[in-house]
């Protein structure tokens, strides 16, 4: 997802970016006018937006959030912080049961961290002030420097979404995190997720309704003016019958969230389900949150949107399994080669070489233990060269462990890194960075930024050779203490894409969450006029 970019100096600007319509490039990239007569110039962002879910109602549930810029914005002048955002029932809008919606009434004595004292940075903490509609209340995880991130952490069951915006030298990059780590029940394990972009229209290919899982999408609204959200279910037949809740015309306040529970929207418990979220006024911020009560659970964050050929970054060495769902939401059939870049090169799953997903249709494939040993990255790409082929969105649920010591976490289909992407809440161990190159080979700058506690930032250069992953533990910072963030730059070669993987021990069971990374939206391309405007000729 594009980041929402404003300002630079042009209503054309402003307009391309709201739109989506703004394109980015990397660094020394040529880009022209429809007219092929002007360069465009390229020109850091100077406002963010970000969205954060509700992390979770659980009583046994631990959040840790981090936000960090990376250094390189200009200008001196800025701020980058996040606000609670008020929880809105939705069966007040009509559409069905809302994550902890019976009780959440607010806790305005709640601090929202460990001690109740208001967090590690001294601000209120994330929690217990959500009912205000975002207006009240300091600002949360505020930044200070580009290049430093802060943390912050909450045990409070009723901490609230946040939303914010980062302008001036944070705003180019700008990357919150949020890790949760719930201890026993349904959906035990870890669950992580990058705070994302509001826009208009989202695909989550690998959600459920089916009775051992409870998927949430949390809708929630940035902006100062009420959104109107429609939400679609697909399953292997086509569209799902309408439930107690239709999923239409869902009313999402003014800095307000609704959670809804997917399984409310249909009649039908399905396993395997792609869900959209179209925005018919404003926008918003879509988030699923997936619960299971044997496999654990983690955030299925929204796939790219709809392109012919699609790859899938990051899945561990040590997955037990892997489930693949593909939808194609156009009106033609789609046939897909399938192929995992591992360390060597491209192979082809046996028995799974090709796959045929109709129009409409989820199409699920069970590829099991797909990486053997190996990490590697799922490449989704038409089956026949040439010729114009249909868009297709995807996801795969991949699991580590065995028998009751399962854990289940999602890697959705993502965008390139076309210049730089970020992953934050790195620690002195137990994470994972995946960079695919399936196609040509790429060079990546990869930089650790300083800790939360200090120290400086490292750099290195990685080489990534055609058509494989290359997966690696991330350079931490010299001397530095607490998280820190790794940003990738994409320096030279084909397309680059990246996740990063976050695994902890609870227990016996082997707890992990996968984030993608997708370019983070720093730069946009102005484009230059291919004609004076600047005197208007009556005759």
């Amino acid at each position: 997802m594009n980041r929402t970019v404003l300002g630079l100096g042009g209503t054309v600007v402003a307009l391309a970016a709201v739109t989506g319509l703004a394109t980015l490039w990397a660094p020394g990239e040529a880009a022209q006018s429809s007219g092929g007569a002007t360069k465009a110039a390229y020109k850091p962002v100077e406002r963010t937006t970000l969205v954060c879910p509700q992390p979770s109602t659980s009583d046994v549930a631990e959040t840790t959030y981090t936000a960090v810029t990376p250094k390189g914005g200009p200008g001196k002048k800025g701020s980058a912080s996040l606000r609670p955002a008020a929880l809105v029932d939705p069966e007040q809008q009509g559409s069905g049961t809302g994550e902890g919606s019976k009780d959440d009434k607010g806790d305005k004595d709640s601090k929202g961290d460990k001690d109740g004292k208001g967090g590690k940075n001294g601000d209120s903490g994330a929690g217990g002030e959500q009912q205000d509609g975002g207006a009240a209340g300091k600002p949360f995880l505020p930044l200070s420097t580009p290049g430093t991130p802060v943390t912050d952490d909450t045990s409070d069951p009723k901490a609230p979404a946040l939303t914010g915006t980062a302008d001036g030298p944070f705003a180019p990059g700008w990357t919150v995190q949020q890790t949760t780590t719930i201890g026993a029940g349904a959906g035990r394990g870890l669950h992580g997720t990058s705070c994302t972009a509001p826009d208009t229209s989202f695909w989550f290919p690998g959600a459920s309704t089916a009775a051992d899982r409870q998927d949430y999408v949390h809708l929630t609204n940035p902006d100062s003016d009420s959104a109107v959200v429609d939400l679609e279910l697909y399953g292997k037949d086509g569209k799902l019958k309408s439930g107690q809740g239709s999923g239409e015309g869902i009313t999402v306040p003014a800095h307000s969230t609704v959670p809804v529970l997917l399984s409310t929207l249909t009649s039908e418990p399905v396993t395997n389900v792609t869900l959209h979220v179209t925005a018919r006024s404003g926008r918003v911020g879509a988030q699923v949150h997936a619960s299971d009560t044997e496999l654990g659970g983690d955030w299925l964050p929204p796939a790219a949107a709809p392109t012919p050929g699609v790859v899938l970054p990051g899945i561990p060495k040590d997955a037990t399994s892997v489930r693949l769902a593909v939808f194609a939401p156009g009106g033609h059939d789609a046939d897909l080669k399938v192929k995992l870049a591992g360390r060597s090169g491209l192979i082809s799953p046996a028995g799974h070489e090709t796959l045929h997903v109709k129009a409409g249709m989820v199409t699920t494939v069970d590829l099991k233990d797909l990486t053997r040993g190996e990490a590697g990255s799922l490449v989704l790409s038409p089956a026949e060269g040439g010729g114009k082929a249909p868009g297709i969105v995807a996801a795969a649920r991949v699991l580590r462990g065995k028998g009751g010591k399962q854990e289940s976490a999602f890697v959705p289909a993502t965008a390139a890194v076309r210049k730089q992407a970020t992953a934050a809440d790195n620690g002195s161990s137990g994470s994972t960075l995946s960079l695919t190159a399936p196609e040509a080979g790429a060079t990546v700058r990869v930089t650790a930024s300083a800790g939360s506690g200090g120290g400086s930032p490292k750099s290195t250069t990685v080489t990534v050779k055609g058509r494989t992953t290359k997966a690696f533990t991330p350079p931490g910072p010299s001397g530095g203490k607490g998280t820190y963030a790794v940003t990738v730059e994409h320096l030279s070669g084909g397309p680059v894409y990246a996740a990063r993987m976050l695994e902890r021990e609870q227990s016996g069971l082997p707890a992990f969450t996968i984030q993608t990374l997708p370019d983070d939206g720093s730069t946009v391309a102005v484009p230059g006029s291919s004609q004076d405007l600047s005197v208007l000729n009556d005759d």
